[in-house]
């Protein structure tokens, strides 16, 4: 039985790595799909080299554009693989223009579809994620939901529960995994502060990035964390962060920016981290998992596990809110438990894709 992988972001890279490592281990076959949604040498080939996964046998370089220009051009490509293929099951994982295209592209054809980290809400609809993880969930045989709260949301939406497994997230397994590489090579990856002196920022999301009030109140609060605490923050720019902040021409001097980095080294960073300031779903599970306050600049989350063991709070875009969102956090104790598993789901995944 053949499986196709398909990704195209550096989150999905990183929570299939164990997936595809599983699937190698177990010797099934299988070929992995890149949309290239991420195209950049940072946000994806260098993924596969560090991680040492095999490469992809596709790769479509869908690159940026409209919503609908980058989703049409990979439910494309992605069917041409497939028709060539013939996979028995697709898997995807998250929420992205990659994912439901190649959901969608495989359920057009009568391909079989898993989705890794289903379950998931954020019950925003303006946001394109809601809408991919939502259409992806309801086309989808095998809904692979990461917590037991993702599966009763699946339930509630009146997906059967035969076609729900629960088998952690597989961010915990590739930290788990990834953190002894991070750890191997920390002489070659060294941090640009001592750990626990500097605060780390990330920032991507359209309703960011995309909106100059709110992407100015953001760098407000920001500003006004470093002016409190006297320590320095972080960012490893984004691509999309980074050509809005030159089109709106905002003041960022205060901040220390970075090109992008490999997941090895972004894993040290955040490991590094006093408190960490983000609006990415995958780093507020990281933070967590690695025992790392955050704080989430977004009005909510489709990760809510991590509000409720303590580990993160939504703050939002105004000055004042971010500023009070990290001192709550810095007077937490570091003291939560992890909610996304035991570092066993991608063997629970390929368990059960192999055994359909």
């Amino acid at each position: 039985m053949k499986i196709a992988v398909v990704l195209g972001t550096r989150p999905e890279i990183i929570k299939m790595s164990p997936v595809i490592r599983e699937l190698e281990h177990r010797q099934a076959s299988f070929f992995i799909l890149h949309t290239g949604q991420h195209y950049s040498y940072y946000l994806d080939e260098v993924f596969f080299q560090q991680l040492g996964l095999p490469k992809p046998l596709y790769k479509l370089d869908a690159g940026s554009g409209s919503h609908a220009e980058e989703t049409g051009r990979m439910l494309v490509g992605i069917e041409s693989a497939l028709l060539k293929e013939k996979p028995a099951t697709i898997l995807v994982e998250g929420d992205t223009n990659s994912v439901l295209a190649g959901a969608l592209a495989g359920a057009k054809i009568g391909i079989k579809i898993g989705h890794v980290e289903a379950g998931l809400r954020s019950y925003d609809r303006s946001m394109p994620e809601e809408i991919n993880r939502v259409l992806t969930d309801h086309i989808s045989d095998y809904l692979y939901a990461p917590t037991p709260h993702a599966k009763e949301i699946l339930l509630g939406e009146g997906i059967p529960e035969t076609k729900i497994l629960v088998t952690g997230n597989t961010i915990v397994d590739a930290v788990y995994q990834n953190r002894k590489l991070a750890e191997q090579e920390r002489e070659s990856l060294p941090l640009p502060f001592p750990a626990g002196k500097y605060l780390l920022l990330t920032l991507h999301r359209q309703e960011n990035v995309d909106n100059r009030d709110r992407l100015t109140t953001i760098l407000e609060g920001i500003n006004g964390v470093i002016r409190e605490l006297g320590l320095p923050v972080i960012f490893p720019i984004h691509p999309r962060a980074k050509k809005r902040l030159e089109e709106f021409n905002l003041d960022t001097s205060n901040i220390n920016i970075i090109e992008p980095v490999d997941f090895l080294s972004f894993l040290r960073l955040e490991n590094g981290a006093k408190l960490i300031m983000t609006d990415s779903g995958g780093i507020q599970e990281e933070a967590c998992i690695l025992g790392i306050p955050a704080i989430t600049l977004r009005d909510n989350t489709e990760r809510p596990e991590t509000l409720a063991v303590g580990a993160n709070i939504l703050a939002g875009a105004q000055p004042e809110k971010i500023l009070e969102s990290v001192r709550l956090m810095l007077s937490r104790k570091n003291e939560w438990q992890n909610p996304f598993g035991d570092g066993h789901a991608a063997r629970r995944i390929v368990n059960s894709v192999l055994e359909a």
